[in-house]
This record gives structure tokens, sequence and C-alpha cells, in this order.
């Protein structure tokens, strides 16, 4: 994986929306696990209401995460669609046990009145690209955005 600052470099490249603002937020706030991130998060900014986005490959993993629980309590988690993905997201852990407090996509503009836990299911344009697959094409992908890998080796 690229270093944090590679990451954020190429993060901003990509974020293509005003209101889309990529950071090291978890440097900031010294946490490492989602759930410290989020509870920081909410704490700092009270006033916010937050919502996870993940891509469908990772929710296979959730079940995985430190206190994931304590984490699908404490946000919505919206879950965006990914090529080839979708089966085993619908029949992961996690998912068998988010199912009961899944929103239809039709509700999902009044996500801020969700109770908790609360999960949905977002079609997107869907690229069969992945981070892997771009890093693998383009070698000097961490170099480009400012920072050498780690485990780059001097030329």
């Amino acid at each position: 994986m690229a270093s944090p600052e590679a990451r954020l470099a190429s993060a901003k490249a990509q974020a293509r929306h005003p209101r889309i603002k990529p950071t090291l937020i978890e440097a900031d706030l010294g946490t490492r696990f989602a759930v410290d991130t989020v509870a920081a998060l909410k704490a700092r900014r009270p006033d916010v209401r937050f919502i996870w986005l993940m891509g469908a490959d990772i929710l296979p993993e959730l079940h995985r995460w430190r206190q994931w629980r304590r984490f699908a309590r404490s946000l919505p988690i919206a879950v965006l669609a990914r090529p080839r993905y979708m089966g085993p997201a619908l029949a992961s852990p996690a998912m068998a046990w988010l199912r009961r407090w899944r929103h239809p996509r039709a509700g999902a503009a009044r996500w801020t009145r969700w109770t908790l836990p609360a999960i949905i299911l977002l079609d997107i344009r869907q690229t069969a690209l992945s981070a892997t697959a771009l890093r693998a094409a383009d070698p000097d992908w961490d170099t480009r955005f400012g920072t050498p890998a780690a485990h780059k080796t001097a030329r």
C-alpha cells in the first residue's frame, strides 16, 4: 500500500465535487480503528451527521473490524456496489446481522433521520478497476503523487 500522503494526493486528484475534501483525519485525531475515528469525529463535531461510505468489496471484511457492531451502531453505512462483490457482500456475516436494518434505495435521501444501526446498498456507476489494478498498471503511481513508497528501492 502506498504511503498515507500519496493516497491523500491521489484522493485529492480524484475528488471532483467541491464538498469532497480528502484528509488524513486519522493522523490528526490519533486514531487507528474506524470505531475510534467515528467516535472522535462525533465528539469533535456533534452538530454533524456522518455516514460511512464503503465499497461492497469491504463489507465481507466488516465483521473482522475492531468492535464492528459498536461501529455499525454509531452511524449509517452506505455500501457502494462493486462488480463481482455483491454476492459475497450480501452473504457476509456483517450483512446477516445488519440485514434487518437495511433501508431501501428509495429512502436514501432521508438517511439523516434513520435510527441506528442502518445500512443501505447503493448502485453507482460501476467500474471493474481496483486500487491494486491501478497501482499495477502504473508502477510509479506513488511517486507521481509526491511520496515514494516504502517498498521501493533506489534505482
